[in-house]
């Protein structure tokens, strides 16, 4: 899993972020992408790595402007995560 985090600029409500959201959702596969148009930021969580250059564009077409890129590898963290150390 990667969990990845755009920074996207022109979000004011919750409708924006339903925007960029299904963008997101249309473009790729992912497994859960939540925006935020108070901190300006989308994060997406999906099964291989995403393509920054595709997220750019997929994101810009919808009017808003990407700000920033981060592409990390993501464990899910469950009740339990504590004993497989």
């Amino acid at each position: 899993m990667y969990q990845t985090t755009v920074g996207v600029d022109g979000m004011m409500c919750g409708m924006c972020e339903a925007h960029v959201n299904d963008a997101v959702r249309k473009a790729f596969p992912v497994k859960k992408v939540t925006s935020s148009h108070s901190r300006g930021q989308t994060v997406i969580l999906s099964e291989q790595a995403l393509d920054e250059q595709a997220v750019r564009s997929a994101i810009n077409a919808t009017g808003y402007t990407v700000t920033s890129f981060r592409c990390v590898p993501h464990e899910k963290k469950g009740l339990f995560s504590f004993l497989r150390r």
